[in-house]
């Protein structure tokens, strides 16, 4: 077999040399005979791999109903519950003789810049008074709480950020609804402080805002409890909390104008005239 391998590669050397078109056709012509049955042959192998992939698709597909299934009921659950504690919501507005919600109004602003300082912790953003935009409003993204208005200018505003050294914001922990203060330090994880001796803090809690001061509205989600330090006396130690804002994907904020009358001073007014607004018989002037 060998020799005769050998003498076939030999005898088509000479060919190509001598009439290297006849050895083309050649070539063409066992290539065209072969494909059909190279191609039949392969069908069944096709035939095999589809029917396996058709399994593994029907597996899949049976996990990710199953999943679905789940999940459904976890909903139904949840929106029974929800309805309930609507329902409960209600009535004790009611016997509380509460009154509706604060609205909130909300101004869209692009952000133009950074600090760009490893001491402060602030960004610029495109929307100042002339868009009523004032010192002490709160600005968030679509995750969550970024900071409040500190400086305002005409076209132009900047915003403190929940993780600089100066920043503190009244918050609350969702579960438990202890309160407490959430401290920035300059660093990506912010500390929570003066929670109550007894909370019952815990590492995945979610922290939102309190609402307390009026600068900030309730229930702004801020981020998540991600370390829970106790001492040897098993007191509250160190608390440290993940923001859910990712500050290196920030584009767009929204500034909210929390209408809460006379806690954010509109800049130019005394806060004898805050308070004295809107008392029958004061005209808030010394």
């Amino acid at each position: 077999m060998l020799l005769l391998l050998v003498v076939t590669a030999g005898a088509m050397m000479i060919l190509n040399r001598a009439d290297p078109a006849f050895l083309e056709r050649l070539r063409t012509t066992v290539s065209d005979t072969v494909t059909p049955i190279l191609e039949a042959l392969s069908k069944p192998a096709e035939a095999v791999r589809e029917a396996g992939d058709d399994i593994k698709t029907a597996s899949t597909l049976k996990k990710e109903v199953e999943s679905l299934r789940a999940e459904l009921s976890q909903l139904r659950t949840w929106r029974t519950r929800a309805q309930t504690l609507d329902a409960e919501n209600r009535e004790l507005r009611r016997l509380l003789q509460a009154g509706p919600p604060i609205e909130a109004r909300f101004i869209g602003a692009r952000i133009i810049g950074d600090s760009g300082s490893a001491f402060v912790r602030s960004m610029l953003i495109n929307a100042g008074a002339e868009r009523g935009v004032q010192k002490g409003f709160a600005v968030i993204s679509a995750a969550g709480l970024i900071g409040r208005v500190v400086e305002t200018g005409t076209h132009s505003s900047r915003v403190l950020l929940i993780t600089d050294l100066n920043s503190r914001v009244p918050v609350r922990i969702e579960s438990s609804r202890d309160r407490g203060i959430l401290a920035g330090n300059n660093s990506d994880l912010v500390r929570l402080i003066f929670l109550p001796v007894t909370s019952t803090v815990r590492t995945g809690d979610r922290i939102v805002t309190s609402g307390h001061g009026g600068v900030f509205p309730p229930g702004l989600p801020v981020g998540e409890v991600s370390e829970v330090k106790r001492t040897d006396e098993g007191h509250l130690g160190t608390i440290r909390v993940r923001p859910f804002v990712n500050w290196n994907q920030i584009e767009h904020v929204r500034v909210v104008d929390f209408k809460m009358p006379g806690l954010v001073l509109v800049p130019g007014q005394s806060q004898a005239a805050s308070a004295g607004k809107g008392k029958p018989g004061t005209s808030g002037k010394e």
